[in-house]
């Protein structure tokens, strides 16, 4: 399984943090945009991407209304 000097298991270890960020993210979301700003900035820019990517494939209906309310949250990426 392992890639070249264990790669893949990098990624697959980073990928599943991601995953639980995304859990925490998505508490936060319930709450409101500054909590979901605060928890952002927290992360890694890499982190903040892989949270919203994740967030849009398994809660579309949730990231459309982060959007909605939040339509400049692009520029929370950084």
């Amino acid at each position: 399984m392992g890639g070249l000097d264990g790669q893949e298991n990098t990624i697959h270890s980073w990928w599943q943090q991601v995953k639980s960020y995304t859990a925490m993210f998505m508490e936060r979301v319930e709450v409101g945009v500054d909590a979901v700003k605060e928890f952002l900035s927290t992360l890694t820019s890499d982190e903040r991407w892989g949270v919203m990517v994740e967030m849009e494939q398994t809660q579309p209906v949730m990231f459309g209304q982060l959007v909605a309310v939040a339509p400049d949250w692009v520029e929370w990426m950084g």
